[in-house]
């Protein structure tokens, strides 16, 4: 099973948009609570109300081989029928990229992964090659910064950069197995996106905490069947409590943005 039926599954399964981002920072976290106990928890508690799980690699490696063991435990204790998105936005020269791939999916096991595509075809390809590993490409990202580059109008094309980035990837995805991320924060963009690109799988940080629009999200993410989004969370779930509830409360803040995004879908006639 590849990555896309993989997500196709989990999402009907669970009757889910949803994915969680498994971002632990200890300041934020119950005090004596582990990495991975709490992510553990966090999983037992939401498993079934997702359709994937995206811990971020920052959080870990900023722990050292501590944080890097526990993410190895998180992604084998996530359920085998949800996909897992390493979120570690690589990119760089060809034999880098390559390491970087082998990292991430051969050795980690993730079913898919973000990457930059500011070096360009190269830096991207050995991910691609993974043909069953899904490859979210940057594209027009959650942060205030991100009209630093992405809105920067290129005059070849008379559209800013971020649209050339879309069309790259169509370009590229001989295999099906490119998806893009565009920030919820952007809603306009993101059904640009869409509109000119129906097919393609979105993966869509920036609701909760940096407070992208949850109906403009869904209207504009979801493909034609109502599928194709990934609508991300991280703060505003894992963070819901930060006693000793944490887990329960997790779950609540899950289910009620869950049914928030199916709310918002259309109908189907």
């Amino acid at each position: 099973m590849n990555f896309l039926e993989k997500l196709r599954t989990a999402s009907q399964k669970n009757k889910s948009l949803l994915c969680i981002g498994l971002d632990p920072d200890p300041r934020l976290m119950p005090s004596e609570v582990g990495i991975f106990e709490f992510n553990k928890a966090i999983i037992d508690a939401t498993s079934d109300l997702v359709c994937a799980y995206k811990p971020n690699f920052a959080f870990y490696e900023a722990l050292g081989s501590e944080g890097l063991d526990a993410l190895r435990r998180t992604v084998i204790h996530i359920p085998d029928n949800i996909p897992v998105i390493g979120d570690a936005k690589r990119g760089d020269i060809g034999n880098t990229s390559k390491a970087y791939a082998k990292a991430i999916f051969a050795d980690f096991n993730f079913d898919a992964t973000t990457v930059n595509p500011y070096l360009g075809f190269d830096s991207i390809e050995p991910f691609i090659q993974y043909h069953d590993k899904g490859i979210f490409i940057l594209c027009r990202t959650s942060n205030a910064g991100a009209v630093d580059f992405q809105a920067l109008r290129c005059v070849e094309h008379d559209c800013p950069l971020f649209e050339i980035v879309a069309l790259k990837a169509r370009e590229w995805n001989v295999h099906g197995n490119i998806g893009l991320v565009v920030g919820a924060t952007y809603p306009e963009e993101l059904r640009l996106i869409r509109q000119n690109h129906p097919d393609i799988p979105l993966l869509i940080p920036g609701v909760g905490a940096q407070g992208g629009d949850l109906a403009l999200t869904v209207r504009y993410g979801v493909d034609a069947r109502g599928e194709k989004a990934i609508i991300n969370s991280s703060r505003q779930i894992i963070y819901a409590s930060r006693e000793k509830d944490f887990a329960e409360a997790a779950r609540r803040a899950a289910s009620e943005l869950r049914e928030q995004i199916n709310t918002c879908l259309p109908t189907k006639g």
